[in-house]
């Protein structure tokens, strides 16, 4: 029954009649882009979190036994020798910590803001050394320390932390991905 035209259509917002006519952005279907990612990014993220644990945990492993790292840490000459040997004894054990988060899915959205924030120092360090003109290999997988000049290689050391950055960030701007204990618990569904 309609009583007149200041009434309004509880279920639409709308003056009565107007219902079935309206049209806009918000009746519109969505893009077809739109499926396809939803149906995709779990499976998007799952890589980009499996490759992250992937590069953390070797990057972890070419640096034991610890002095590898320490060697690294200190060809920097950014820290004293007691805080550059501390960095060096845990920065493999947060890496792998880190890794194995990732690879189980636990805590996805903060191990990958720590990874992305990880990855960020480290990029501040390869151009600190390079600005100071240090010939020094980053020590990212395995020993660092000097090198001859014109061996470094700066430029690359930096984009390829920065892809990983990319990997974090999508990592934890989408988190929700299969096989994760995230998913278990019942997080981003």
């Amino acid at each position: 029954m309609n009583t007149g035209p200041t009434e309004q259509n509880t279920a639409s917002g709308r003056p009565d009649g107007e219902a079935a006519a309206a049209t806009g952005p918000e009746d519109a279907a969505a893009p077809p882009w739109k499926a396809r990612w939803a149906a995709a990014q779990p499976w998007v993220t799952l890589v980009c979190r499996v490759a992250l644990a992937g590069i953390l945990g070797f990057a972890a492993y070419t640096k034991l036994p610890p002095a590898l790292s320490i060697q690294s840490v200190e060809a920097y000459q950014l820290f004293p020798a007691g805080v550059a040997e501390f960095i060096g004894i845990t920065l493999p054990l947060l890496e792998f910590a880190l890794a194995l988060l990732l690879l189980l899915g636990l805590a996805t959205r903060y191990v990958a803001a720590a990874t992305g924030l990880l990855m960020l120092a480290f990029i501040a360090g390869i151009a600190s050394a390079w600005a100071r003109g240090l010939n020094i290999d980053c020590g990212c997988f395995g020993t660092g320390g000097a090198v001859a000049p014109g061996e470094t290689a700066y430029g690359v050391d930096i984009a390829r932390d920065i892809g990983f950055v990319v990997l974090a960030g999508i990592v934890m701007l989408w988190p929700r991905s299969p096989l994760s204990l995230d998913r278990l618990a019942g997080l981003y569904r």
